[in-house]
């Protein structure tokens, strides 16, 4: 199952390597900036046009995002294990 923490999360590591604001990446991807605050935090799921624009605003191809989402689901699976 898909956990909109880890889409949060990968999303958020992308931005932040960026160097961009959330203001200014919810701009480039016509979003507003509570609903990308809200995918970031995991409170929110995008919607795979969403999930596009803001690959397109990050400059990062979406497969690029969806494979580091795999491995943050991943790392997270095995820290429930181990836990």
């Amino acid at each position: 199952m898909l956990n909109s923490k880890d889409v949060g999360c990968v999303i958020r590591r992308f931005r932040k390597e960026k160097g961009l604001s959330q203001e200014v990446v919810s701009g480039l991807a016509d979003i507003g900036r509570t609903h990308l605050s809200a995918i970031e935090r995991g409170e929110r799921r995008p919607t795979l046009e969403t999930f596009f624009r803001l690959s397109e605003a990050l400059g990062v191809r979406p497969s690029v995002i969806v494979a580091a989402i795999e491995t943050e689901r991943k790392k997270r699976a095995e820290q429930e294990e181990n836990a």
